[in-house]
């Protein structure tokens, strides 16, 4: 009889805004600029269990202002400066299209695009995630949104587009809100350690 792998605990990190500042599009490694104390934070989300996953909208790619290969390069770069100080981030997931963008193989609407689910939803079937014990973290609605639609536990950041998104968040219907707020993503950890949502 085959043991059944156990389900694991998993936090999905948005990119740009929640990890790094939001620079636009960034077309290179050297334009991404870490965010204070987000090392640490995925360290802590290490020792709690959990396996950190990046979940980004790239529709720069689309936009025909990047490549594919440009956006698994820079993701590819990321992990490895948190690895190098002893942060594991497992994976990093994209989603490249646009239903406005300009190439025409990226041209469309898709299930991967935030805030529909289908990269938490990827990332929890490769690696065999308990969504119950899962956590979207992101500066956007549609990270929100999209930690939603998954049935994860949500919070938003104030970083990036933080504030701005907590101000529309407010006019939404309760379901349709995040969970909890907090400034930045070492706060967020602590939300997430202090409320046990990956026990």
């Amino acid at each position: 009889m085959m043991m059944q792998r156990q389900k694991t605990a998993a936090v999905f990190l948005d990119r740009d805004g929640t990890i790094n500042v939001d620079s636009g599009y960034p077309d290179s490694a050297e334009k991404i600029e870490l965010l204070p104390g987000v090392i640490e934070a995925v360290r802590q989300l290490n020792d709690l269990g959990a396996n950190v996953f990046i979940v980004t909208n790239q529709s720069g790619v689309a936009r025909g202002i990047m490549t594919e290969e440009t956006v698994r390069r820079i993701n590819l770069n990321v992990r490895r400066r948190f690895a190098e100080k002893g942060a594991m981030i497992v994976k990093a997931y994209y989603c490249p299209h646009h239903p406005e963008g300009i190439v025409e193989a990226y041209r469309k609407r898709c299930l991967c695009r935030k805030p529909m689910p289908g990269l938490i939803n990827l990332a929890a079937d490769e690696h065999n995630v308990d969504l119950q014990r899962a956590v979207m973290v992101g500066d956007k609605l549609s990270d929100i949104g999209a930690g939603k639609k998954a049935g994860v536990k949500t919070v938003l950041v104030l970083t990036g587009e933080g504030e701005a998104s907590k101000k529309k968040a407010a006019a939404l219907s309760k379901e349709n809100q995040p969970d909890q707020v907090a400034d930045d993503l070492l706060a967020a950890v602590k939300i997430i350690e202090d409320n046990n949502w990956l026990q």
